[in-house]
């Protein structure tokens, strides 16, 4: 009895290898868990121009996509302070215009915003103690940025007639904060925006305040610059760019250069026919390079500007692979 128990478990045993083996090789030894995401296929990314973080584009490709390459080189940063700032009439090419003696305006030959040579004249008074007419004339050239009389008013010979300023060049005032006083040299190169869409003009601090401001805590660095122009114009406010001092940088690329890729940065680098996304580890900048810690090495060439070309080819790749 007990052998015949024992053949019908030994017969069930091997029935159930039978059925096992027939069901694995039927599914085949590639056959993936359902539960898993696909392997990656290096492969078929490759045939299609990508592979990772790259992509597959060549020097004339490179050329009609407006992207530019460079080589990984040094540069020098500088340390650049913002202020803001205001720009004012040049008080050394300000006068005012007053009466030598009181009497009624007769005529005026001069309005805001007109331009006056030195000795043009400007009104005519008569005079209330000869009862007769003389000539108020502008003691220098520039415009007239002010008037304070009328025609058949009283002028005295008190107040001022007329402003002239010659806008030739204006002060430009930048407001330094206490804690960036010692930072600011007479000297310093700073760069002015207007914020009118042309480019910045250049000057430099000729002129620190001794004394600050107990209201806004500041002092201000003022710089002299010319305008022959007559683009700046005094009582617009202004964003200036002090350059502090340069440091030399043994690896950098320009800022255009750098992109994200899964929140960490990256600088596409030329390998073959091929751009690799290349992690790096930033440091200091400026507006034009910056300074790579690790990553890249001297020599190499990277994509400098529209590199936002190559990391919209490498998501295009991704999305048409999922």
């Amino acid at each position: 009895m007990k052998n015949v128990f024992r053949k019908a478990i030994f017969g069930v045993l091997g029935l159930g290898l039978l059925v096992g083996a027939a069901l694995y090789f039927k599914a085949g030894p590639g056959s993936q868990n359902p539960g898993r995401a696909p392997a990656y296929n290096k492969v078929s990314e490759a045939a299609d121009g990508h592979e990772g973080d790259s992509a597959q584009m060549s020097d004339a490709r490179v050329a009609a996509a407006g992207m530019s390459l460079e080589t990984v080189k040094p540069a020098t940063l500088n340390d650049v302070l913002v202020l803001n700032g205001i720009i004012r009439e040049n008080q050394e090419n300000l006068v005012q215009v007053t009466p030598r003696f009181p009497g009624i305006v007769r005529s005026i030959q001069k309005r805001i915003g007109d331009n006056v040579r030195k000795d043009e004249l400007m009104a005519r008074i008569e005079s209330n103690q000869s009862l007769t007419a003389y000539d108020l004339k502008a003691p220098i050239d520039g415009t007239v940025i002010d008037r304070q009389v009328s025609l058949g008013e009283y002028a005295s010979e008190q107040k001022p007639a007329f402003t002239i300023a010659n806008l030739s060049s204006v002060w430009v005032d930048l407001s330094v904060y206490s804690k960036d006083l010692q930072r600011v040299r007479v000297g310093d190169r700073v760069e002015i925006d207007l914020e009118d869409g042309m480019p910045p003009v250049t000057g430099q601090i000729s002129y620190l305040a001794p004394i600050g401001s107990s209201e806004t805590q500041s002092a201000v660095a003022r710089a002299v610059v010319p305008n022959s122009t007559g683009r700046l114009r005094p009582g617009l406010f202004v964003r200036g760019r002090v350059a502090l001092s340069n440091r030399r940088a043994a690896i950098a690329v320009k800022v255009t250069a750098l992109q994200t890729l899964d929140d960490k940065p990256v600088v596409f680098v030329r390998e073959g026919e091929r751009l690799e996304a290349r992690s790096v580890k930033t440091g200091d900048r400026d507006k034009e390079h910056v300074e790579i810690l690790e990553g890249l090495s001297t020599g190499e060439l990277y994509v400098a500007e529209n590199s936002f070309v190559v990391k919209a080819e490498i998501g295009k790749s991704e999305a048409e692979h999922e």
